[in-house]
């Protein structure tokens, strides 16, 4: 019985220990709502001429002007690149709300990520030939939608200068051009492909565009994997980076690359010193500070240095550290998914992944410990995007809107979805109503839209 109750001392010890390292990561409401509001700031400066250059949420325009009305028809291609995949898809509009559509992923290999520029636009208009080639589109003269999932500011609809590569990217060359223009110069360099014509889109903005075309109501666009991002619909007479904007539309959606919100040191104040830690062993050291409170690249990285820490303090594994756990990286978003998925009480999968990180026999204690930093960290990331969103949804000031979301962590990842949407009602004014809806389609297609109902008149010079 002594044993038994020492055992159960030596429990709760642990888990006070680990419940005091990830204090850190739990916020109250109002710092929530000085968050949200600071967003608010960080979108005016990001909007106003006189400080955009020095905002870090750049609210970059789109020329996006309307969202799609679900009667468009046409047909066109689309590439779709993130850091892993570009995906070429051909869609053909058929009005009413009706599509047929089809699309191939190509894997892009790891050195073109970081080798010269132009072997990964080459790679790009490979993908786009092979696609056209599978499909019998070698003859047709078709559009494409470039949807092209990094910073960019956006000079038109059919220019846009890549700002910063983000994650682990590195590819020379690319940085501060005309992803369009480099895109058109693979195409000519290769030759035999009718593309008549390219507009360009970040993943955000086709997104919003996707889930337009099916909800009228759609005014938001989050995306929300390896990256994060959010785009909305805004007031032009707001927008005065707009030289001439007596004959513009009444709305243009505005890109808000939101994960540099705090690269400034404006969120210094709740960042911790893992998040301090994460970002000097990052590739883009100071740079998507935000991001990197969120995205999946980071937050499995989050909770293994969260880890250390409570081992180093003693509240898990004994205190003893494995050459694998001492690896970056090793411990990822998939893995913090599966344990949080695992039911109450049963630790097999979190078993399986303790091994891969060098520990054979975890007791239920540490299991039960690293699903809490899971849970935690993950937790933080909702709340933290909930904040951003609720600023959004006030200034857009509908009665009801829709939120569309793509990405992996808000589609899969247990809980997710309930913890940002709980939060986010307890931020937005109440006069204010919501739905988060899964973009059932995706950028790709977003930009695939873009493309096939292209009207001049865009300003595209």
């Amino acid at each position: 019985m002594a044993e038994a109750d020492l055992n159960e001392n030596l429990i709760e010890t642990h888990h006070k220990i680990v419940k005091d390292i990830c204090k850190q990561f739990v916020l109250s409401d109002d710092v929530y709502k000085r968050i949200k509001e600071m967003f608010l700031g960080e979108i005016k400066k990001g909007l106003c001429k006189y400080t955009h250059e020095s905002a870090c949420v750049k609210c970059f325009m789109t020329f996006v002007e309307k969202l799609p009305s679900g009667c468009e028809r046409g047909k066109s291609l689309a590439l779709d690149v993130d850091e892993t995949r570009c995906r070429v898809l051909y869609i053909n509009l058929q009005g009413d709300r009706d599509f047929r559509m089809y699309s191939q992923n190509y894997p892009i290999p790891p050195q073109l990520l970081v080798g010269p520029g132009r072997d990964l636009f080459d790679f790009f208009v490979e993908c786009i030939a092979d696609f056209a080639y599978n499909h019998n589109l070698e003859k047709d003269e078709l559009s494409l939608g470039f949807n092209f999932g990094f910073p960019l500011n956006q000079k038109s609809i059919k220019k846009a200068i890549l700002t910063t590569w983000t994650r682990d990217i590195s590819s020379a060359g690319v940085v501060g051009r005309d992803v369009v223009a480099l895109l058109q110069d693979a195409i000519n360099r290769r030759g035999g492909l009718l593309i008549s014509n390219i507009v360009i889109a970040n993943d955000t903005t086709g997104t919003l565009v996707s889930c337009a075309w099916k909800y009228r109501e759609a005014k938001i666009g989050l995306v929300l994997s390896a990256g994060f991002n959010m785009c909305y619909l805004e007031k032009t007479k707001y927008l005065q980076l707009i030289r001439n904007n007596v004959n513009s539309s009444p709305t243009m959606i505005i890109n808000c690359e939101s994960g540099a919100f705090g690269n400034d040191g404006t969120l210094d104040f709740m960042r911790t010193p893992i998040d301090v830690t994460l970002d000097k062993n990052s590739a883009h050291v100071g740079e998507q500070l935000f991001e990197k409170m969120i995205s999946g690249m980071y937050l499995g990285e989050i909770a293994r240095l969260t880890m250390l820490e409570c081992i180093k303090a003693g509240g898990m594994m004994q205190g003893e550290f494995s050459e694998e756990v001492r690896t970056p990286m090793i411990f990822d978003i998939e893995d913090m998914s599966q344990i949080e998925a695992d039911g109450p009480g049963n630790y097999a999968v979190t078993r399986k992944i303790f091994q891969k990180m060098g520990y054979s026999e975890p007791t239920n204690d540490d299991c039960e410990n690293l699903r809490y930093i899971c849970t935690v960290v993950s937790t933080r990331s909702a709340n933290l995007i909930a904040s951003c969103l609720a600023c959004l949804i006030d200034r857009i000031g509908d009665p009801y809107l829709i939120i569309g979301v793509k990405g992996s962590i808000y589609e899969t990842y247990p809980n997710f979805s309930t913890r940002l949407e709980r939060k986010l009602k307890r931020l937005v004014r109440p006069e204010y109503k919501f739905d988060l809806v899964p973009a059932e389609g995706d950028s790709g297609q977003g930009a695939a839209l873009l493309a096939a109902s292209a009207k001049k008149g865009k300003r595209d010079k």
